[in-house]
């Protein structure tokens, strides 16, 4: 018969986190402080330091086993760390990264990117909260337990999230080593301050490339304009097909659902966007089904020549690139379809577009009402001391995807420890220590539940 270990109450557990808390901040600003970056032209040494100063922090936990997985390609490797739990309990993996985006544009920065600053309750810097205050927070909810947790705990923590690696598809290769009941991602945060929120659903992605050649050359626009086809006027058109009067997306055979769960009120919406005053948003319906629950496509890219400098010509060629998300449950591949049908049925002023079909990443949708996601909205309804929402994830996150490969039947929970005001990969991201203390309670307790609920259906 599995054993359940003796379980401490929900105030002796936000009684030591809060005791935990200095040293927890303390840390985060040592991470912070790392230049972690893992795109081409940064230098991988901080990466590796991000790396060391993680497994410093996990053994300083009461960690043990701790494995460095390496993948031919990737910059630095990946921490595979396991605590385990009393005999016969369930296994909970988590994940997160350490490696962050460039700190770029540092004059709209109001206190250096790589010095991490406290005011106003915050901690400012890159990395804060996309995601180290998450890795902080795993390793925090351990500590609760001495190193001990009332269920056996696989962290995983990467570090080439944000530009992509061969991480990114590497467990179905190897689902042993990811093998788990319940799976915690924690690389989200809530929809804002004081709103616990867990993430149920993540878009899939599409690229489009769409072209055209009309003349052997750019022809002077005051000889032949007026007759030979303008390439760059038939691909606007073309792009401007894409959409309606209202903005909505207008490609057959893409899904869309209203969105019921928690979402961002449109002054809300407004003031994350930066949008300008006056100017109306895209599409209608509500906000969560225009970003989450249904599909959105984005010219981003397109030869051109520059305004400045720009010569009286009929273009020869023109060429963009489309991105499409995709709802959480339609695969990639057929909304992919959906739009190069789409542009390959137009004609704009009688002129074919050649459409080459980019890659793609599959959407996510959770498995809601099974133990670990009741045991998450408890433990993140009595953390924040509010209803726990859903929300969903306009962007992607392809390991998410690759997990879910890999280990089907465990069940996907995103939770963190940031919010939707903490302008991930922008100026003065910042994550609120209040909402990392809250989430740090948020996992133990989860922890807890969970193993209750596991023991009590072995009974």
């Amino acid at each position: 018969m599995p054993e359940e270990s003796a379980s401490p109450s929900y105030s002796t557990i936000k009684e030591t986190v809060a005791a935990l808390m200095p040293e927890l901040e303390s840390e985060l600003v040592e991470l912070v402080r790392i230049p972690s970056i893992a795109t081409e032209g940064f230098p991988s040494k901080p990466l590796f330091e991000a790396h060391d100063l993680i497994v410093s922090l996990l053994e300083k936990s009461g960690v043990t086993k701790i494995e460095k997985l390496e993948i031919t390609g990737k910059t630095a490797p990946v921490i595979i760390a396991t605590v385990p739990g009393p005999a016969g309990s369930p296994t909970v993996l988590m994940y997160s990264h350490y490696d962050v985006v460039p700190a770029e544009d540092i004059e709209l920065w109001d206190s250096p990117p790589f010095e991490p600053t406290r005011r106003d309750g915050a901690i400012y810097g890159r990395g804060t909260a996309d995601s180290k205050a998450n890795v902080i927070g795993m390793i925090g909810a351990l500590r609760v337990f001495d190193g001990k947790p009332p269920v056996t705990v696989k962290l995983v923590i990467e570090g080439q999230e944000e530009f992509g690696s061969p991480f990114d598809n590497y467990p179905p290769e190897a689902p042993e080593l990811f093998a788990a009941d319940a799976m915690v991602i924690a690389d989200v945060g809530s929809v804002r301050p004081g709103s616990p929120t867990l993430t149920v659903a993540l878009r899939g992605s599409a690229q489009v490339i769409v072209e055209l050649a009309t003349l052997g050359a750019d022809k002077h626009n005051g000889l032949y304009g007026g007759a030979a086809p303008d390439a760059r006027l038939a691909l606007i058109r073309a792009l401007a097909s894409l959409h309606d009067d209202n903005g909505d997306v207008a490609v057959d055979g893409l899904l869309r659902e209203p969105w019921t769960g928690s979402s961002y009120t449109e002054d809300e919406f407004r003031t994350l966007a930066e949008i300008r005053d006056g100017l109306p948003l895209l599409g209608t319906g509500g906000i969560g089904e225009r970003i989450w629950s249904g599909p959105a496509i984005t010219v981003t890219g397109i030869d051109a020549p520059p305004v400045d400098g720009a010569v009286n010509a009929v273009a020869s060629t023109a060429r963009a690139v489309i991105n499409l998300r995709v709802h959480p449950r339609q695969p990639a591949t057929e909304a992919q379809a959906a739009l190069v049908r789409h542009l390959e049925a137009l004609r704009p002023f009688g002129l074919a577009l050649t459409v080459t079909a980019g890659e793609t990443g599959d959407g996510f949708a959770a498995a809601e009402g099974g133990p670990a996601f009741d045991a998450a909205l408890s433990a993140l309804s009595q953390s924040w001391g509010e209803p726990a929402g859903l929300m969903a994830g306009g962007g992607s996150i392809p390991l998410v995807m690759a997990l879910d490969t890999a280990v089907p039947t465990a069940e996907k929970l995103l939770f963190g420890a940031t919010d939707g005001y903490a302008n991930i990969h922008g100026p003065n991201e910042r994550v609120l220590l209040d909402e990392l203390e809250k989430a740090v309670v948020a996992k133990a307790l989860f922890f807890q539940e969970y193993a209750h609920t596991f023991f009590e259906g072995k009974k």
